[in-house]
């Protein structure tokens, strides 16, 4: 695997763990589970996402 295929299949397992746990962040806020330490989980790590995203955008990335 090459360092463009291994960026390319980080990204979209990115991607997709971000959408993953913002819907099961969804739901946990329908059952009036916000301040749940999963949810809690979830909300880190999507500001961890949000930011590594937005730095590869920096860098003309996406």
């Amino acid at each position: 695997m090459d360092r463009l295929e291994a960026f390319e299949k980080m990204l979209s397992d990115l991607r997709g763990r971000a959408e993953a746990e913002a819907k099961l962040m969804r739901e946990l806020e329908a059952q009036g589970k916000k301040k749940s330490a999963t949810y809690r989980q979830y909300l880190s790590n999507r500001l961890l996402y949000k930011a590594m995203l937005d730095t590869y955008r920096e860098y003309g990335l996406l």
